[in-house]
């Protein structure tokens, strides 16, 4: 009997909805709050908190805390606009906590 596989996805850490898919990972080399984070371009089931600007280690970045949908677990941030010209490529895009993420169907 053939078993059905399902895309790589991550979690929230705390309640288990699916928050994104492996395959919208951009880069595993970046920096949280907490430790190392993910940039990934697409998420699910998150909610967008209010902008802010706020001073990262790559400079000044207006960003907005996302959370999961269902439980409101901060997961990490959105980068809604980067100052600096080389950080550009960032805006629109997500950083998820590895903390706050678990992998599902690995």
């Amino acid at each position: 009997m053939a078993e059905l596989v399902g895309p790589r996805l991550y979690s929230c850490c705390n309640c288990r909805t699916h928050v994104a898919l492996h395959d919208d990972v951009i880069s595993k080399s970046f920096q949280g709050k907490n430790g190392r984070a993910f940039l990934f371009s697409h998420t699910m089931n998150i909610m967008v908190g209010r902008k802010e600007d706020r001073q990262l280690m790559t400079g000044l970045h207006t960003v907005a805390d996302v959370y999961c949908l269902d439980c409101r677990e901060v997961l990490g941030w959105k980068y809604e606009r980067a100052y600096e010209e080389t950080q550009k490529y960032k805006e629109g895009k997500f950083i998820l906590e590895k903390s706050k993420i678990v992998k599902e169907n690995w």
